[in-house]
């Protein structure tokens, strides 16, 4: 979890919103709430205009730092209001949040439990919400518009994770479906428990590994719970999506991949170098190679590795 929280410190301290909010500050006299809206809303317009979903939805993580900036300024914290609410209400009942919009730091302050469950109107399956909700094993729906104003204080809703989906009121046949949907599935995850770490092998008595592909250093250790002989593939690509503006360092490298060696205890781990091409565009890099946008030919993953050692 700790790489969300580092993004958010890379945003704060790129110039493109820090110093950018500063300058309209000097230039123009706004106060620093309104440089840092007016600058938000330059960088939204840029954003907007990407077509690629994933780097698209990289906007939300500049709206999240930004607003979390001007709750501090106010003095106010969107996920302290809302523990303290939760605090002041029966225990008994599984609470869940209905928000505009939900920063994964946010939400690492709701590890507690005090929830069960995520409703939001903005973001989409790849944005760092929703990867840190199934990180978290929380159901979330994420997306559902107008949400936060059609759902009122105190509805009776269920939370679909596995479909995305909302339902608002469910009748009673409605809510005995999904509580059998739901005993079923901690009934499969019980027997899973118990087969973990049995023996893999074919019918005919040949041994066969199970690894797990990770996209996050995070992963690695539900992977190891889970009962993996090692890490398949990691796959590096989100060092470089999560920052928009530069390249990351030889050392948040090193930090990225130390975490999950260590995470593993020994097991082993294969490391994919950066491979981007047409399905996953970086719209910024240092230096002056360009990597092919063909899935096979040109420039790209370990050839660009290769004739780019530094």
């Amino acid at each position: 979890m700790s790489a969300f929280v580092n993004l958010h410190t890379l945003i704060l301290r790129d110039t493109m919103l820090a110093e950018a909010a500063v300058d309209l500050i000097r230039a123009r006299h706004y106060n620093a709430e309104w440089a840092l809206m007016e600058q938000l809303e330059r960088l939204g317009r840029h954003f907007d205009e990407i077509e690629d979903e994933y780097l698209r939805e990289r906007k939300a993580d500049i709206e999240q730092v930004v607003e979390r900036v001007l709750k501090a300024l106010a003095g106010s914290s969107f996920a302290a209001v809302a523990a303290d609410k939760a605090a002041k209400v029966d225990n008994h009942h599984e609470m869940i949040i209905v928000a505009h919009d939900i920063a994964p730091v946010d939400m690492l302050q709701f590890k507690s439990k005090i929830f069960h469950g995520f409703v939001t109107d903005l973001g989409g399956r790849t944005s760092h919400t929703a990867i840190m909700a199934r990180s978290l094993g929380i159901p979330a729906a994420i997306g559902v518009q107008q949400a936060s104003s059609l759902i009122r204080q105190d509805d009776l809703i269920i939370v679909d994770g596995a479909q995305g989906i909302v339902i608002v009121d469910p009748t009673p046949m409605v809510l005995e479906e999904y509580a059998y949907r739901q005993s079923e599935k901690t009934l499969e995850q019980r027997k899973l428990q118990r087969l973990k770490f049995s023996p893999t092998q074919t019918l005919d008595g040949t041994p066969i590994g199970l690894y797990a592909n990770i996209e996050l250093p995070e992963d690695a250790a539900a992977a190891l719970a889970a009962g993996v002989v090692g890490i398949g593939l990691f796959r590096t690509e989100f060092l470089y999506m999560r920052n928009r503006y530069d390249l990351p360092g030889e050392e948040e490298q090193f930090e990225a991949y130390r975490q999950v060696v260590e995470a593993m205890k020994g097991l082993p781990v294969t490391i994919r170098t950066i491979d981007v091409g047409a399905d996953k565009p970086l719209d910024m890099r240092d230096g002056d190679a360009e990597v092919a946008v063909n899935p096979a030919l040109g420039l790209r993953a370990i050839r660009w590795s290769l004739s780019e050692p530094q």
